[in-house]
């Protein structure tokens, strides 16, 4: 499982510096998105993989780290994705302005010169 994870990881933050090196600025926010969803599947991935786990310690019970899912990971996700989601909302907003004035959609504000 560790290995999927591992590889999930790497396509995402991958594809994601691939997009950001594009010339075109929807491009540019779609790889931003990847990655903050590889980024939040990394900070997922430390707080152990486990299944079938308590994430609350409960009384009467011995406190073994073992016995326990790590909530602040999972809290720590929550919040990123919220995060991500309203700088992606306000990056399309700027991307439609910024289309609005310069009439291009590229990175730069304007259209490559024939060659």
């Amino acid at each position: 499982m560790e290995v999927i994870v591992a590889l999930a990881i790497g396509v995402l933050a991958g594809s994601g510096v691939w997009l950001v090196l594009r010339p075109r600025t929807f491009q540019v926010v779609l790889g931003l998105a990847l990655l903050s969803y590889a980024v939040n599947l990394f900070i997922f991935a430390t707080g152990r993989l486990t299944v079938d786990r308590a994430p609350i310690i409960r009384e009467g019970v011995p406190v073994d780290p073992s016995l326990y899912a790590d909530p602040v990971p999972q809290a720590l996700v929550l919040t990123a994705i919220v995060i991500s989601f309203a700088t992606t909302a306000l990056f399309l907003v700027l991307l439609l302005v910024a289309r609005g004035l310069t009439g291009t959609d590229h990175v730069d504000g304007r259209e490559p010169e024939d060659r």
